[in-house]
């Protein structure tokens, strides 16, 4: 996995999601709605649940948010009927994007997301066109500060749970698995002890693209418009770490 470093942007962008905290928490809500509504409302007997809930408690969403959403998904009646959307593009510069979406209204969110790209430089493109350039991963960061333990001893650590890799630096262990292992490794690294500033399954892609200047600039917007859109929950780039 080398370069592929998420720290410094996941680092780099906490700031501006604090600031959409609000509209996080919506997005939020309506996955647990749909994940409880799939599988059932016990994260203990529903993965899928679980990952989402985990993902609540990160992003420091209200427990009453989280229980509402899936009360919500388990009462009575037909509810809402959400479908699952993945859109792939390019960019500014040639990068590759992966937009996924949760939405009631295919037609308003193809819309939106067509508009973002066309006014920000990018081409939407077919399916299938860009999807192949990404891995999905599990990814696990500990932070380094106040732990006492080194890198070769922390590896045997990671591959003895069940990971793929490890990559350091001086401020985290970053870690990957498969996806059909993350909740094992992630698991078993919590019950060894380890506090764990992210993990989730992502994307990553096979290769990246460097950009600067207005392409940058420009490739920037694109992605805060896609992220700002409520119907869009992830959007994944191939463009080169900061």
């Amino acid at each position: 996995m080398s370069g592929h470093s998420k720290w410094n942007n996941i680092q780099g962008r906490k700031n501006a999601q604090d600031a959409k905290r609000g509209k996080i928490f919506q997005k939020i809500s309506r996955e647990i709605y749909m994940a409880a509504k799939a599988g059932g409302p016990d994260p203990s007997d529903n993965p899928a649940l679980r990952l989402v809930v985990d993902k609540a408690k990160a992003a420091n969403m209200p427990n009453d948010n989280v229980n509402r959403a899936i009360k919500k998904a388990t009462s009575a009646g037909e509810g809402e009927n959400y479908d699952e959307i993945t859109y792939e593009g390019y960019g500014p510069g040639g990068v590759a994007i992966l937009v996924h979406a949760l939405t009631d209204n295919r037609n308003r969110t193809a819309t939106n997301v067509r508009v973002a790209f066309t006014r920000n430089g990018g081409n939407l493109g077919e399916t299938g066109s860009v999807n192949y350039m990404f891995d999905r991963k599990g990814y696990i960061a500990i932070e380094r500060e106040g732990l006492d333990v080194d890198e070769d001893t922390m590896l045997e650590d990671v591959i003895e749970a069940g990971a793929e890799d490890m990559e350091s630096s001086p401020e985290v262990f970053e870690i990957f698995t498969a996806p059909e292992d993350f909740t094992t490794v992630r698991d078993q690294l919590e019950k060894d002890g380890f506090t764990l500033a992210q993990a989730e399954l992502t994307m990553f892609p096979q290769t990246t693209v460097k950009v600067e200047g207005e392409q940058k600039e420009q490739l920037d917007r694109l992605v805060e418009k896609l992220e700002d859109d409520d119907d869009v929950s992830e959007v994944f780039t191939s463009v080169e770490p900061e």
